[in-house]
C-alpha cells in the first residue's frame, strides 16, 4: 500500500515538474517575442 502511494506521489511530482518547465519555457519565449516587438516599435517611433 505504501509502495503504491509513493509511486503515485513520485509520478505526479515528475509530471508536475515537467509541466512547469514546459509552461515556463513557453511563457519565456512569448515574453521575449513581445519585448522584441516593443523594441522595434519604439525604434520606429524615434526615426
Amino acid at each position: 500500500m505504501i509502495k503504491t502511494i509513493l509511486i503515485i506521489i513520485i509520478s505526479v511530482s515528475i509530471f508536475g515538474i515537467l509541466f512547469f518547465i514546459l509552461v515556463r519555457n513557453a511563457l519565456k519565449r512569448k515574453l521575449d517575442i513581445l519585448v522584441e516587438e516593443e523594441k522595434k516599435r519604439k525604434s520606429d517611433k524615434l526615426d
